[in-house]
C-alpha cells in the first residue's frame, strides 16, 4: 500500500473508505460533524455507532467523494494503549479486505490521545493495517473474480504530513516483513526445502545489498558441521548453512548475531512423532523465517548497527542412513554429543549455526527457534520463552518487547540444568536430559555453544503459529519475533 504524501482534508479526500476512531469521549469533532452531518453525533448518542473497543460500524456516505465511513470503537481513549490501538487497526485491516476497498483515508486526530501522538498513531496504523490485512496464500484453483487490493492510503487533516507519512511507511515496513515471515512459515514443505529457503535469503541479499554466503553439503562436510549433517542424514534434500551480513560500518565490529532454526519439516526421525503431531511441522523453520523477516526490516531501515544472520536449514527425515538414538556426533565447535532423541534435532542444527555466527564475528547472539513442546506446556501458546547468560543484555532486549507488545518470559538456566546437559558417559553433552524442564534443556543446550558470548534464546514453538484467527492476523504463521528483533537492532543503532 502506498501513502499519499499530500496534505489531505475531508473535502479533498477521495476514497472508498474513511477510517475514523470512535472513542466514548469525543472532542474537537466539530469539523467532522460540519462536513458529514450533525446526525452522526446523534447516532453516537443513540448507540447506532459503537464505541466499544475494536467494534466496527460502517455507514454509507452520499454527496461526497467517500463511499463509506468505517468507525472503529476505542472505548475510553484516556486509557487507550498502543497495544489496543495496534490491534484495533488490525481489525480495520480485516474489514478493509472484506469490503475490497482499494483506497482509504485515515483521520489520525480521531485516534490520538494525550499519551499517543499523531505520529505514533500513524506508525501503529501502518503496522496494524498491514498485519490485519494479510491473507494466507493457498493453492486452490481460482475463479475469474478480479483480485482487488488496497492501493492508496491518505492521512487526513495533518499539517505535519512528512513526519506522519514517514511513520506510517515505517509501520508498513514492519508489517510487510512480518508477513514475509508468515508466508515462509505457511509454505508446504515440498515447496520450501532447505535449498529453496536459501534462495529466499539470496533474493533478500540481492535486494538489500547484503553480503551472502550459502554453504552446501560438501562444504559443510569439509568444515565439519556435524550437527546439521547428522540431522540431514536421512534426507534426499541437501542441507544449507545460510549467512547474511549487513555492514553498517567499514569495520565489522559490535555485531549482533541472529541465528535461526530452519528445519523445513520434522518427522522426529527414528524418535518418530505421532501422526497428529506431524501436521504443522512445515512451520518448524519459524525461527529462520523470523530471522529473514528481521533482516528485511534491516534492509529497508538501514540502521547504524552491524548484523550477521546465520540459518541452519535441513529437514529431519527417516531412511536407512538416518541419525539414531545412541549415536555420537561431533559438532562444528568440536564438542561431541550423545544423541538420546532424534526429535531433539533443532538444537543440533542451532549448535553449528551458533558456532558459525561466532566465527563470523557476532559479539551478541540471539537464537530463535520453534524448539520445544515444553515451552507450550510451561507458558501456553501466546508467550515466547527465553533463556540468557547475560542479565544486562536481556534487560536491554526486554525494552524492545515492550515497544512491540510481543510477550517474552524468561525461564531460569541453573548450574544444575547445565550439569544434566553435560551428563554423558560417551560424549561432552547429551541432547535430551529428560521431559522435566524440557524447554530449559533445549535452549540450555544451545547456550553451551554460545559459551561466554552474551546470548538470548527465544523459543517460539507456541507463538510462531496461531491456531485460530486473531486481531492482527489469520490462522497460521504469525511471524513472531520479527518486529522485536528488528526494533532492538534499530534502537541499538540509534544509540550510537
Amino acid at each position: 500500500m502506498q501513502v499519499n504524501k499530500n496534505e489531505t482534508t475531508f473535502d479533498t479526500l477521495t476514497s472508498d473508505l474513511l477510517i475514523v476512531g470512535a472513542p466514548k469521549n469525543r472532542q474537537q469533532w466539530e469539523a467532522f460533524y460540519a462536513y458529514f452531518g450533525e446526525e452522526i453525533n446523534t447516532w453516537f448518542k443513540e448507540g447506532d455507532i459503537s464505541t466499544e473497543t475494536k467494534k466496527i460500524t460502517k455507514i454509507p456516505v452520499t454527496g461526497k467523494n467517500i463511499k463509506r465511513i468505517l468507525f472503529v470503537g476505542l472505548g475510553d481513549n484516556k486509557s487507550l494503549s498502543e497495544k489496543t490501538l495496534r490491534e484495533s487497526f488490525g481489525v480495520v485491516g480485516k474489514a478493509i479486505k472484506e469490503v475490497k476497498a482499494e483506497s482509504i483515508g485515515i483521520w489520525l486526530a480521531s485516534f490520538a490521545t494525550a499519551q499517543i501522538e499523531r505520529e505514533d498513531v500513524a506508525y501503529l496504523a501502518g503496522e496494524g493495517l498491514g498485519l490485519g490485512y494479510y491473507t494466507v496464500e493457498n493453492y486452490k484453483t481460482t475463479s475469474n473474480e478480479p483480485d482487488v487490493s488496497l492501493q492508496q492510503v491518505s492521512l487526513v487533516a495533518t499539517a505535519d504530513i512528512d513526519e506522519v507519512a514517514g511513520a506510517f511507511e515505517a509501520g508498513v515496513i514492519y508489517a510487510d516483513a512480518t508477513n514475509y515471515a508468515r508466508r515462509l512459515i505457511n509454505m508446504p514443505p515440498n515447496l520450501l526445502t532447505a535449498t529453496k529457503l536459501a534462495d529466499f535469503a539470496q533474493q533478500l541479499a540481492e535486494k538489500y545489498d547484503f553480503e551472502v554466503e550459502i554453504l552446501n553439503k560438501a562444504q559443510l562436510e569439509e568444515m565439519g558441521a556435524g550437527g546439521i549433517l547428522a540431522v540431514n542424514q536421512g534426507s534426499v534434500e541437501e542441507p544449507r548453512l545460510i549467512t547474511l551480513r549487513y555492514k553498517a560500518t567499514a569495520d565489522f565490529t559490535d555485531v549482533i548475531g541472529l541465528v535461526g532454526k530452519g528445519v523445513t519439516y520434522d518427522t522426529g526421525g527414528y524418535s518418530l512423532k505421532p501422526g497428529p503431531s506431524m501436521v504443522g511441522m512445515k512451520g518448524d523453520m519459524g525461527g529462520a523465517a523470523a530471522v529473514l523477516g528481521a533482516m528485511q526490516i534491516v534492509g529497508e531501515m538501514r540502521p547504524n548497527q552491524n548484523v550477521v544472520a546465520v540459518i541452519g536449514a535441513t529437514d529431519n527425515m527417516i531412511s536407512g542412513q538416518s541419525l539414531k538414538p545412541d549415536d555420537v556426533i561431533t559438532t562444528l565447535s568440536g564438542k561431541t554429543v550423545e544423541v538420546l532423541n532424534t526429535d531433539a534435532e533443532g538444537r543440533l542444527v542451532l549448535a553449528d549455526a551458533t558456532t558459525y555466527a561466532k566465527q563470523q564475528g557476532a559479539d551478541y547472539l540471539f537464537d530463535v527457534a520453534t524448539l520445544t513442546g515444553g515451552v507450550i506446556v510451561a507458558l501456553g501458546m501466546d508467550k515466547t520463552g527465553a533463556l540468557t547468560n547475560d542479565e544486562a543484555f536481556f534487560e536491554d532486549f526486554m525494552l524492545s518487547t515492550g515497544e512491540t507488545d510481543e510477550f517474552v518470559w524468561r525461564l531460569p538456566l541453573t548450574e544444575s540444568d547445565k550439569k544434566r546437559i553435560r551428563k554423558s558417559e560417551f560424549a561432552d553433552l547429551n541432547n535430551s536430559p529428560g521431559r522435566d524442564g524440557h524447554m530449559i534443556f533445549g535452549g540450555g543446550f544451545v547456550g553451551e555453544f554460545a559459551e561466554e558470548t552474551p546470548w538470548i534464546h527465544l523459543d517460539i514453538a507456541g507463538t510462531s503459529d496461531a491456531e485460530a484467527p486473531y486481531d492482527l492476523g489469520p490462522k497460521g504463521g504469525t511471524g513472531a519475533m520479527v518486529r522485536t528483533l528488528a526494533s532492538f537492532i534499530e534502537r541499538k543503532g540509534a544509540e550510537k
